[in-house]
């Protein structure tokens, strides 16, 4: 059996009983035509970068799966049929991720790096910097016509 990740974007007025209730739907019709779920991630609700049937926001959901084919496009055309699901995308993966997704992961202060005083770069008026440019005075020589 094939792997694959599975979003889709449930419309906004939907309480997140009615959205686990999809998922368990979506659940229900894979594990009943041969394949299993494995990790579901329910990622809130989230605000789309353009209105998608007049909806501005949407519930995230990501589903992880091991199915076969046949499986993956019945629970995909109950989707289409379904009209509380806005998008849906499968994504075929080699490997299913552990742990949390990268939309869960809280983002580490170490990924960038310990940035300190960044009194190594040069600056303005900093230590190993370069002195501050003089103002312009306008009464000053030449200023005047």
């Amino acid at each position: 059996m094939a792997l694959y990740e599975h979003v889709f974007l449930a419309r906004q007025d939907l309480t997140a009983q009615q959205t686990e209730a999809l998922t368990e739907q979506f659940k229900a019709t894979v594990t009943s035509l041969g394949g299993t779920v494995g990790k579901v991630e329910y990622w809130g609700v989230k605000s789309l970068a353009y209105r998608i049937k007049k909806n501005r926001k949407a519930h995230f959901t990501l589903i992880n799966l091991d199915a076969p084919p046949a499986a993956l496009a019945e629970a995909e055309r109950q989707w289409s049929i379904s009209e509380d699901i806005l998008r849906s995308l499968t994504i075929r993966v080699d490997a299913l991720e552990d742990g949390p997704s990268a939309m869960l992961r809280k983002r580490d202060d170490d990924d960038r790096g310990d940035r300190g005083d960044r009194g190594d770069r040069p600056g303005r008026g900093g230590p190993g910097g370069r002195p501050p440019r003089p103002r312009r005075d306008d009464n000053a020589e030449g200023g005047q016509f």
